[in-house]
């Protein structure tokens, strides 16, 4: 088909010129400069001021919600870290040494996690659609295992708020709210810190739901100043899928830490009966009968529970850490962890043939808690200064997996410690097969 172009004689010149070809001329004489808020994007310099009012990076009125560095936990002057040398730089001695101090530290740990790879009746048609590619089907085989564990703790009912956090596209509250159906008083608080595409939220404008996206870094995320929490007082139920390294952390002091405090500060003892008796079992009930009301309170959790994917334990961070106490008993520090957290991705990068062989991975890297594509398993591949050909000893693709496996079980044996000391019964388990996620580790709780 012809494009059709208008046309129009300029006075100057007796010449005919295309009218597009007319604006680029005049752009061509303007100058472009790169944004001040956001140097990734252009601007016209003469429509700077202009564009500076609706830049989507422009600082934005901060929520009632943002309280900063609410979730970051307490910085240790002590624990500043030297410039950090590179694992290849290390000498054999040295090598040898975290690995002596890793393995000592991991003695006693149950190494060998039990198998909760479930499924979910609400995924049944998805998960046998034809039209699935391989990538797809990985998801939704993810997506329908923590489904099912979050019925198999009991969480999956109504009167609930599930918090997403690294939300994403938010798939997986999407899934939760089609499991259920016409449950009456049932809200989504989708976390993320980033601009997402291709979001799902809009498939839920008439169902009885209520889903609510969160543009902040968990970091700084006060859940006791959401309005729906204020004003419907739900328990709320804390999920995601592969939430990276810090953002695990971040999210959990959120939940079991600054949340409890603030509800408690507010000092509503009807609430937090209320919560109570919606988010825990009958026989959990009767320990409020057992105790008086100022036991009830010290007991009361208004987090009915957590059910998070782990990922990407090499983008942890001690500052943020929760389980620097039980890192301390163990005789460790940040500069431990520092090594710990980077041979974590040893447990990953080690299987590279053989995934790379099995399926077309794009490998790409980002910065953000969570990606479009809501998997975060090829961080492990991304090259660093620990690939094999530069360590000391040349240690196997076999002793690297293993050294990996034990940082990341080390780091979130820390994790269930902390959720111990808080009051919830944690575990961890496998929640899919290695070969549908490398990054395949379910964290639960409960409240005792």
């Amino acid at each position: 088909m012809l494009s059709i172009c208008f046309t129009q004689w300029c006075d100057c010149k007796d010449v005919l010129y295309c009218g597009i070809l007319l604006k680029k001329l005049e752009e061509n004489n303007r100058k472009r400069i790169f944004c001040p808020l956001d140097p990734k994007h252009t601007v016209y310099e003469d429509q700077l001021e202009k564009h500076l009012k609706k830049c989507n990076s422009r600082e934005k009125p901060k929520p009632d919600y943002f309280i900063q560095d609410i979730n970051a936990g307490l910085k240790d002057e002590t624990d500043i870290l030297d410039e950090v040398v590179p694992i290849s730089s290390l000498s054999k001695e040295q090598l040898e040494n975290i690995i002596k101090k890793l393995r000592k530290a991991s003695d006693g740990l149950n190494c060998t996690l039990k198998d909760q790879i479930m499924s979910h009746p609400a995924l049944h048609d998805v998960l046998n659609d034809p039209k699935n590619g391989d990538s797809a089907f990985k998801h939704l085989k993810q997506q329908a295992s923590i489904l099912g564990n979050i019925e198999r703790l009991n969480l999956l009912g109504p009167r609930r708020c599930f918090v997403e956090f690294g939300a994403g596209r938010g798939k997986l509250s999407h899934w939760v709210d089609i499991a259920l159906q016409e449950a009456e008083k049932v809200y989504f608080l989708l976390v993320e810190r980033v601009t997402t595409r291709f979001k799902v939220d809009g498939k839920h404008k008439n169902r009885n739901s209520v889903f609510e996206r969160l543009q902040i870094d968990i970091q700084h995320l006060c859940l006791s100043k959401i309005p729906v929490l204020i004003k419907e007082k739900l328990p709320v139920v804390g999920i995601g899928k592969h939430l990276c390294g810090v953002a695990t952390d971040l999210a959990l002091r959120c939940l079991v830490e600054t949340y409890p405090t603030r509800c408690k500060e507010r000092n509503e003892e009807p609430v937090a009966k209320r919560i109570k008796n919606d988010a825990m079992d009958a026989e959990n009930d009767t320990l409020v009968n057992e105790g008086s009301k100022k036991n009830e309170l010290e007991q009361w959790s208004p987090v009915a529970g957590i059910v998070i994917a782990l990922c990407c334990h090499h983008r942890c961070d001690w500052r943020h850490y929760v389980g620097k106490e039980f890192f301390k008993t163990l005789g460790l520090g940040s500069v431990e962890f520092n090594y710990f957290q980077r041979m974590s991705s040893w447990a990953t990068c080690g299987m590279r043939e053989t995934t790379l062989e099995t399926s077309k991975i794009n490998i790409k890297k980002r910065d953000d808690q969570t990606n479009d594509n809501e998997e975060h398993d090829h961080e492990g591949y991304r090259k660093t200064d620990e690939n094999p050909e530069g360590l000391p000893g040349l240690l196997t693709v076999e002793e690297r997996k293993n050294i990996g496996r034990l940082c990341k079980l080390l780091i979130d044996q820390g994790r269930i410690q902390y959720l111990q000391q808080k009051g919830y019964d944690a575990s961890l388990q496998y929640y899919t097969d290695s070969l549908v996620s490398l990054e395949n580790v379910l964290l639960t709780a409960l409240p005792k």
